[in-house]
């Protein structure tokens, strides 16, 4: 049944990895290169979401604490905060809410400074997640990705990625120099966020709110057009990767946790093909499935 999955990454021209299972029976899976590791780009804010919850739960972080961003030290990027001109201040737990629902580069960077990368890795390993990492923020990924290129503008090495092909010669998909997970460590953190056994019963609510309000429809959302189907997601999206993680749940209340990566071509900016193609694979997952 792996092939028939294998068969539509093929079809799109994509390289994909997916793991799928059902949450009321982990023995059941659907799985292709389940275990490799592959940079997260933006998915690396679920974990994030976990572990600044975490904090919450400890009485470390008190989420209505108010942060204020000034545009001048504020992360790049297409959406939410990052696309504001003027100083905004906003509650940590709005931080989150925006960084995930709309992928806030600026909400997310916050986030992580707040949490570290150190205490961020430990708390990652005390939930199980051995093949998961996170090595920087997206204000450091695309440094990195200048540093790389010798561009100085980030649009601009940004835009050198869509003329590279997946040979890579700049490094900047290889799993080691990003923040990277396997398909299987991301269902294994939603199982776990999905059971209540990571986070108190309020956190696990607002985890499970936050990622059934992400705005995003056009990758696993598409391929389940009915209102009936809820689906609670978090997209990631860096030069040629399409990702997207999450809890597809049916009209009779069967769930199915999905993480499904993907790597084209070439990076460009527009792959409504590569898109589809991880709605149907995440249809086709659910279907073996049941």
């Amino acid at each position: 049944m792996n092939a028939r999955v294998r068969a539509v990454f093929e079809d799109a021209g994509v390289r994909g990895w997916l793991h799928a299972v059902a949450l009321d029976e982990p023995s059941a899976t659907v799985e292709v290169d389940a275990d490799d590791i592959v940079p997260m780009a933006s998915v690396y804010k679920l974990p994030l979401l976990a572990g600044f919850c975490r904090l919450v739960d400890l009485g470390e972080v008190d989420p209505t604490e108010q942060l204020t961003l000034d545009p001048s030290a504020r992360t790049a990027g297409p959406t939410g905060l990052s696309a504001l001109a003027d100083p905004v201040t906003m509650s940590l737990r709005d931080l989150a809410v925006s960084m995930m629902t709309v992928s806030d580069n600026a909400a997310a960077d916050a986030l992580l400074d707040l949490v570290g990368l150190r205490r961020l890795a430990s708390m990652l390993e005390s939930f199980g997640l051995r093949r998961t990492w996170v090595r920087r923020g997206t204000a450091g990924h695309l440094r990195d990705l200048q540093r790389r290129t010798g561009l100085d503008d980030p649009d601009a090495a940004l835009a050198v990625l869509a003329d590279n092909d997946q040979t890579d010669p700049d490094g900047v998909y290889e799993a080691a120099n990003a923040s990277a997970s396997s398909p299987r460590d991301m269902t294994l953190l939603l199982r776990l966020l999905w059971a209540g056994e990571l986070l108190s019963a309020e956190q696990t609510s607002f985890v499970q709110a936050t990622m059934h309000r992400q705005v995003f429809q056009h990758r696993i959302a598409s391929g389940f057009p009915h209102d009936g189907v809820r689906v609670a997601g978090k997209t990631g999206t860096f030069g040629a990767l399409r990702h997207e993680v999450g809890v597809v749940t049916l009209p009779g209340g069967a769930a199915f946790a999905l993480a499904i990566f993907t790597q084209a071509a070439r990076g460009d900016f527009r792959q409504p093909r590569v898109d589809a193609a991880i709605g149907e694979a995440a249809r086709l997952a659910v279907d073996l499935l049941r």
